[in-house]
């Protein structure tokens, strides 16, 4: 069935085009909720202008998107986490992650930029693809470095963390045998 968009939808189509769609989609999701109408000339003409309106908007944000990809080209991550003697570390750094340092060094790249297979969990260096559009593309290099600890291992950190509370309980136990 040939319906005309009156919003745009992701995936599907922008506002004002005419897409052939089945029957059950159109019947039951796009005509009740108001996302669709039928293709008659004077409908056509009506959503000319928002569509026309919506062209323009995605025109201005490739433009945008083209000078951010190549404002990224040759820009390096430092992304700074706790690990174990081998380098693995106790977490791992994900696109979210990523996002956010490229977002503090002033980059407005988002999550799904990201093309990160699987997060990182190891101390190294990575280079991680970055895709604006489909066919706007880049790479970063990604450096995973270990978090220093002033003088003490992660372990022994925790450890130092939880005496005091064990010092607390060793002083209620010798006041109990006191009694």
């Amino acid at each position: 069935m040939k319906v005309l968009l009156t919003d745009t939808l992701e995936r599907i189509g922008i506002v004002g085009q005419v897409i052939d769609v089945s029957d059950g989609f159109a019947r039951n999701y796009l005509l009740p909720k108001k996302l669709a109408i039928e293709p008659t000339a004077g409908n056509i003409q009506r959503l000319e202008a928002a569509r026309k309106e919506y062209e323009a908007k995605l025109k201005l944000l490739r433009e945008g998107r083209e000078k951010l990809l190549a404002s990224l080209t040759g820009v390096e991550v430092t992304v700074v986490r706790a690990s174990n003697e081998d380098g693995n570390l106790f977490g791992s750094v994900s696109r979210r992650d990523l996002a956010e340092e490229l977002q503090k060094q002033g980059f407005a790249v988002q999550p799904d930029d990201v093309q990160l297979d699987e997060p990182l969990r190891r101390i190294d260096t990575f280079t991680v693809p970055i895709q604006l559009a489909a066919d706007l593309k880049t790479q970063i290099k990604v450096w995973v470095v270990r978090e220093e600890v002033k003088g003490q291992g992660p372990a022994e950190g925790v450890q130092a963390v939880a005496e005091p509370g064990e010092s607390g309980d060793a002083d209620a136990d010798a006041a109990e045998t006191a009694e």
